[in-house]
């Protein structure tokens, strides 16, 4: 039996880029963190620039051909002092991304586990 890397269960990379657009329309919304989103949408070119860039992190991260070469999460968080309460929205916003497009519970799991192994190159940095 063949098994499915990460990559190829969210979907490959069109399934992936319906899943970021999907979770940065609810982070737009999230009262918790919308704020920092929101900003995003007064020059379509840094949205779709961290889109991009969300994307490409997720895709090679989950066994997909991509590097990444962005910035690292430290970088990409200093300063931004991000709370515990802002974190857990985020992930809140992710599973129900993942529950909206019937993620499967292990795939779900899987993304969880990724997202909480960079909890602490995220918050208060």
């Amino acid at each position: 039996m063949e098994t499915k890397s990460l990559y190829e269960r969210l979907g490959a990379a069109a399934g992936i880029a319906m899943l970021v657009d999907d979770i940065v329309a609810l982070h737009l919304q999230n009262p918790a963190i919308g704020a920092r989103f929101r900003p995003l949408l007064d020059t379509p070119e840094r949205l779709a620039a961290a889109k991009h860039h969300l994307c490409t992190f997720l895709e090679a991260g989950s066994g997909g051909a991509q590097t990444y070469t962005g910035r690292s999460m430290p970088e990409a968080h200093r300063g931004m002092n991000i709370s515990a309460t802002e974190y857990m929205a985020a992930i809140d916003d992710i599973l129900a991304v993942l529950a909206r497009h019937a993620i499967d519970a292990q795939t779900t799991k899987d993304v969880l586990a990724i997202a909480y192994s960079l909890k602490d190159q995220i918050l208060h940095v």
